[in-house]
């Protein structure tokens, strides 16, 4: 193997429209550790977090630090303790925020946080799907503690549905529970994503969510799994979540939160953040990978589907820097993904 390769990265954080907010660059190959993959990374998708990152105001690093969470790709060799992979698997995932990331010709990923490629999409189609999987996954099964089985007759608001995280939520909802899906999107098209995807209703999170909530005939949602603007939704939240409910989040907030607002209603909240399991390498590491694979298996049985909605070509600094600049309109539906060296 050719012992370099292209890579797009950065030394400073900068915003998107700077010359050198992302760079093409050559980086040598990694060496994969014992229990990492290396992939040949055939396509990328862009998240919130690249751009979050990116735009961080830290100090300026002395080598490229390569960003990218989300890519598919060929195993072209494995580490001495690997169990689950051989060279040639086709393979997804989202990777690891303490390690480089994606955008590069190989990576090394540890096999815990990987899953096999579904057979039924192109390889584009499966990069949009593991950070946005394993987070909508982790937020509505292991963070909110939603049981299929049980969920009949209760209801989840997915405030934020036509982005990335929403839109595989609503379709895991949809096809893995019986909820009653309500979920909230500002445009008439971001709406009718959310629609199309199995929401029972879109309201929207620009006007008075509540009042816009319970013309829908519902008082509480059972769970809410927040998806935009933590803080400018709180009293919203507070106001909507059911008595011994749960809220989920997965954005920062911009000021502190008064949690003394869930007091009376005995309220849980918890973050969401999916690449905890991969910073902390905790003992239950192996249920990304296997998330992904029951997502691939889902994929291939038709039960849901990719949220690809635009593609680039080939991998390289401009076109990254494009998704980056989308991305940042906070207006993007579906995924973007950026293909091909």
């Amino acid at each position: 193997m050719n012992q370099s390769m292209k890579a797009v990265g950065l030394k400073e954080y900068l915003p998107i429209n700077h010359a050198k907010a992302l760079i093409d660059t050559t980086l040598p190959v990694p060496t994969p550790g014992e229990r990492d993959l290396l992939v040949r990374v055939e396509a990328v998708s862009v998240n919130p977090v690249d751009t979050k990152v990116r735009r961080s105001n830290r100090p300026a690093e002395s080598d490229f630090r390569v960003l990218g969470w989300d890519a598919a790709g060929t195993v072209v060799a494995v580490g001495s303790k690997v169990e689950f992979f051989k060279p040639g698997d086709e393979v997804f995932y989202a990777g690891d925020i303490t390690r480089a990331g994606s955008n590069s010709e190989f990576q090394r990923v540890d096999e815990r946080i990987v899953g096999k490629k579904p057979k039924s999409v192109s390889v584009a189609e499966a990069a949009a799907l593991p950070l946005t999987s394993i987070t909508a996954g982790e937020g509505l099964f292991d963070r909110l503690g939603i049981i299929p089985e049980n969920s009949v007759g209760k209801t989840v608001l997915i405030i934020g549905g036509a982005g990335g995280v929403g839109s595989i939520a609503i379709q895991l909802a949809k096809q893995i529970t019986g909820l009653r899906i309500i979920a909230t999107a500002s445009r008439r098209e971001s709406q009718e994503w959310c629609l199309s995807l199995g929401a029972d209703t879109v309201i929207d999170h620009h006007q008075n969510m509540v009042e816009a909530f319970r013309a829908q005939g519902a008082q509480y949602a059972d769970y809410i799994f927040c998806l935009n603007s933590t803080a400018k939704h709180w009293a919203s939240m507070c106001e909507l979540i059911a008595p011994q409910g749960t809220i989920c989040s997965i954005v920062e907030p911009e000021a502190p939160l008064d949690l003394s607002l869930l007091k009376s209603k005995s309220v849980g909240f918890v973050w969401e953040s999916m690449f905890t399991r991969s910073m902390f390498k905790t003992d239950d590491m192996q249920k990304q990978g296997a998330l992904l694979n029951r997502i691939a298996a889902w994929i291939d049985e038709g039960k849901i589907k990719t949220s690809l909605n635009k593609t680039l070509s080939p991998i390289n600094a401009e076109n990254l820097k494009n998704a980056h600049a989308q991305i940042e309109t906070g207006t993007t539906i579906g995924k973007i993904v950026v293909k091909d060296w």
